[in-house]
């Protein structure tokens, strides 16, 4: 099985701690990964984007270039990586940030209200673990479970008190993509 993900939006949105959760989870399932994060110029505000190869092979490139999923949180992410998926793929939006639909006919497009979600939750800060919530659903890429013992480990103990928002946020991504 091969996932090859690319995850995009604005400095902030949490693009990189998404990406970093999913090749750790991949990592624990013992799978072979990579994980290469991209910055613009600033830290806040500015783009972001990763890519995530999720393999039971030994991965050859880190470098992702026609998708088998995009993780898209903005609009600027959805007019430059939009057309970068490969047939047959999968198009996670956040139709909360994003003002218009994507284009494509030749891959699965979703649209995650994922701020909306998220503030429902208690903080918008969750909303990139609601897509991620909705991609594992879709795609069985690794399990929540392993998500979750990600977040034991990656986020410093002060802040555990964050992991069950954290994973209701995953959980109501999940509920998306089963409902729809």
């Amino acid at each position: 099985m091969l996932h090859e993900v690319l995850m995009a939006g604005f400095g902030g949105q949490g693009v990189m701690a998404m990406g970093s959760l999913l090749a750790y989870a991949a990592m624990l399932e013992g799978r072979h990964v990579s994980w290469l994060p991209s910055y613009g110029p600033e830290m806040r505000g500015g783009t972001a984007n990763c890519h995530v190869v999720i393999s039971d092979e030994p991965v050859a490139c880190p470098l992702v270039t026609e998708p088998t999923a995009a993780i898209v949180l903005n609009r600027p992410s959805l007019d430059r990586f939009e057309n970068s998926v490969r047939p047959g793929g999968i198009l996670i939006y956040n139709s909360s940030l994003i003002d218009r639909a994507p284009t494509r006919t030749d891959v699965r497009v979703v649209a995650v209200p994922a701020n909306r979600i998220a503030e429902e939750l208690g903080s918008a800060r969750v909303a990139n673990m609601v897509c991620l919530g909705t991609f594992l659903a879709l795609t069985g890429a690794v399990s929540a479970s392993s998500v979750s013992q990600s977040l034991r480990k990656a986020l410093p103990v002060h802040r555990h008190d964050l992991i069950p928002l954290n994973e209701a946020a995953l959980e109501r991504g999940a509920q998306l993509a089963r409902a729809g």
